[in-house]
């Protein structure tokens, strides 16, 4: 790979803390265009250069923050990085200005009103456009303070995934790339899963030894249902898959293990906080159910998010499930 970063256009949808700290990431290079929908807020960004969701973090001055979509640059990839469960009608909305683009998905989850995945949703919504995914262990707040990350870039021809690893370099991003993109996808989004299960667990006191096997067997269920649907078990075992999971079910920097702590704690969770695990938790559940794959971590996840069941219920259902061998 090149040293030297191509310098194109890069836009980003969606100025929460992830897309705005990857934008800033890449405008020390390129220029990066950010788009968010409330115009208050963009203007105030632009003219600051704060960002209400990364405190501390001064925006680089290659970084244009803006609430029309019809400013967006005509060339170069542009980010999704809006929740996975607002893609379908974002992408709907700007179809006209997304069409035909390279388009890369930042979004990590199973759309709750048809099981898809975010590429299968926007090869209905945006079929001619091509497509790419950006997922791994990362946390907004590290990657906006330059701090190493390393991230897989899945896209179905190999020419496009190599394009994109040259454009979408920071001096602090590690992209590698892979045509997996189901697997990439399903890593992102079950990961979610697992991490609500393992914070519940924790916040329940039921200790380290128990998050130890959710996330083991919980490793088992993001595969069986990877392998299920084409994709390499390889995936699944690189940053897509145990990478994120391994950082989304130890840290509370993830929302997701933040809404387990709480449930586990019996505490409430500010509704206004995004939690994409929760949408995905239930999604997958009627897919399981639909074809007839295992997946009771899934399974108790959906129970906890709609408070049929509490932790200790959930976790006296999956001890006294038969015994078994273990396999992966």
């Amino acid at each position: 790979m090149s040293s030297a970063p191509v310098s194109v256009p890069i836009s980003v949808l969606g100025a929460g803390a992830f897309g705005t700290a990857l934008a800033t990431s890449f405008a020390a290079h390129a220029p990066v265009w950010l788009w968010g929908r409330n115009a208050e807020v963009m203007a105030r960004m632009q003219a600051d250069r704060t960002c209400p969701r990364l405190p501390g973090v001064t925006l680089d001055p290659g970084l244009t923050c803006a609430s029309d979509i019809t400013a967006l640059p005509a060339s170069g990839p542009v980010l999704l990085a809006v929740p996975m469960q607002q893609l379908r009608a974002v992408t709907t909305r700007f179809a006209d200005q997304l069409a035909h683009r390279t388009l890369v998905l930042c979004c990590k989850g199973i759309e709750l009103s048809t099981g898809l995945r975010a590429s299968e949703v926007l090869a209905q919504t945006l079929p001619e456009a091509t497509l790419a995914v950006l997922t791994g262990p990362s946390f907004a707040a590290d990657i906006a303070r330059g701090l190493p990350t390393a991230l897989t870039l899945a896209c179905e021809t190999a020419d496009c995934a190599e394009e994109l690893q040259e454009q979408l370099q920071a001096p602090h991003l590690r992209l590698y790339r892979t045509t997996d993109v189901t697997g990439a996808e399903l890593g992102g989004a079950m990961k979610n899963v697992i991490a609500i299960a393992c914070g519940a667990a924790i916040g329940a006191g039921l200790g380290d030894s128990a998050r130890a096997a959710l996330m083991t067997r919980g490793y088992a269920e993001m595969s069986r249902m990877a392998k299920a649907l084409g994709a390499s078990p390889a995936t699944l075992a690189g940053l897509s898959g145990f990478g994120d999971l391994a950082l989304t079910c130890t840290s509370e920097g993830s929302r997701n293990y933040r809404l387990g702590l709480a449930i586990g704690r019996g505490e409430d969770f500010d509704p206004a906080v995004t939690v994409e695990g929760a949408a995905t938790a239930q999604a997958t559940h009627a897919l399981a159910q639909r074809e007839g794959w295992d997946m009771p971590i899934t399974e108790v996840v959906t129970g906890l998010v709609d408070q049929r069941l509490d932790v200790k219920t959930a976790m006296a259902q999956l001890l006294a499930r038969p015994l078994k061998e273990e396999t992966p």
